[in-house]
């Protein structure tokens, strides 16, 4: 199997595939018309990348291509309705670097508390100013808000109480249980979180719910001076709105991600909201920019590409449809010949139901087997009937509703 590897990646994650068999090509740098002609080029089945966007041209440069995998969380540089519209599964590496992002943005946080990077500059420039550096307010007893709790909502929360600080968090999957479990308290909305928070931290995914959800009304609910920390995505928050509240409210920000960041290592580099007034801090999307993280991230890449190879299987697929409440799932117990799941799925074929998911598990001793397969509709008795007759393969045929 041909990986190509579009972005910077671990060694170790090099080694392992080649390892395992894979014939792996690393480019990276590789971007637009010349990461589609690198995917034609190369005939890879599968596509590694971190930062790169990988569009519809990109997915549409060679029949082959198999799988996407994001050596990383985030996948909002990827064109997943592209991809599934070619049938192409898109995979992820999800908790990897969650205590990477949760230690920068505390770094974040007790930056802004001291003023790390002005006292910093001052001492170059031969400054001396303990007078205006000495005003601090400390972290203990102050509440936290955390907006979004997995994996790396939860990391922060652990760091924040090391710090013997108050934790109020809002996720849409957050239960009274699950919050009492973390030590968290839950609040009912993002804006009940801002009500109360010193510090306000974002940790969601960029979709379309997630757009803006820190905007003018969330960041105006928060008292005069606290910090609002995003190491998530630019989407998550408006800037616009961010850059006004930090002028009347005096906000101070720390910032990892950014609505225009240079897609390349190195670049320029003009976002206006490091220039606002006041104090803002940022940090060059480096959250999970770690060694432990990125040799977690490379050893899940691994993980995944493997598996699929050996098994067909994707793990952490982001685009798979989650099966629904109804449907139905037809069983199939037979012995481990040639041509009969073909007689099955022609009998479903003429029956005009669709097939959604099938499994097929081979027994011990190889000689029997069972089939599990997800149909759109529920087939009619004389179908089953056929298909439990027509072949002596088969040991037995059941049919039961997903709602059952």
């Amino acid at each position: 199997m041909i990986v190509l590897i579009a972005d910077k990646f671990e060694q170790t994650g090099i080694d392992a595939l080649r390892a395992a068999g894979m014939r792996v090509r690393v480019e990276p740098g590789l971007e637009d018309a010349a990461l589609a002609a690198g995917v034609a080029e190369s005939g890879c089945e599968v596509l590694v990348v971190r930062s790169t966007k990988v569009t519809g041209p990109v997915l549409a440069a060679s029949p082959l291509l198999s799988l996407v995998v994001r050596a990383g969380a985030g996948y909002n540089t990827i064109d997943v309705g592209a991809a599934s519209a070619r049938s192409i599964p898109v995979a992820n590496c999800p908790g990897k670097n969650s205590i990477a992002v949760a230690e920068l943005t505390f770094a974040l946080i007790l930056a802004l508390d001291r003023r790390v990077v002005d006292n910093a500059v001052d001492l170059r420039r031969g400054v001396w100013n303990k007078k205006e550096y000495s005003k601090a307010g400390g972290l203990k007893g102050r509440t936290l808000g955390i907006v979004g709790m997995g994996d790396i909502g939860h990391a922060v929360a652990a760091r924040a109480r090391a710090f013997e600080m108050r934790v109020v968090a809002w996720s849409r999957s957050l239960t009274d249980e699950a919050a009492a479990a973390c030590d968290v308290e839950r609040c009912g909305s993002v804006a009940e979180v801002a009500d109360q928070s010193d510090i306000l931290t974002v940790h969601l995914a960029a979709t379309a719910e997630t757009k803006h959800v820190i905007n003018a009304d969330v960041l105006n609910r928060l008292k005069p001076g606290s910090f609002v920390i995003n190491t998530a995505r630019a989407e998550v928050v408006d800037y616009r709105a961010l850059a006004d509240a930090m002028k009347s409210r005096q906000l101070r920000v720390g910032l990892d991600v950014y609505p225009d960041e240079p897609s390349a290592g190195t670049g320029t580099f003009a976002d206006a909201i490091v220039k606002c007034e006041g104090v803002v801090y940022g940090t060059h999307h480096i959250g999970a920019s770690t060694e432990q993280a990125q040799d977690a991230i490379a050893a899940e890449t691994v993980r995944i590409i493997v598996t699929f190879a050996k098994t067909g299987r994707v793990l952490n697929c982001v685009n798979v449809r989650q099966p629904g409440a109804d449907g139905w799932t037809l069983r199939v117990r037979h012995e481990n010949k040639p041509g009969v799941l073909a007689h099955v799925l022609r009998e479903l074929s003429l029956d005009g139901i669709n097939v959604e998911e099938m499994e097929n598990v081979i027994m011990a001793g190889e000689t029997g087997a069972c089939a599990h397969i997800r149909l759109d509709a529920k087939p009619r008795a004389d179908t089953i009937e056929r298909i439990r007759s027509g072949s002596g393969s088969i040991l037995a045929v059941s049919c039961t509703s997903a709602s059952a």
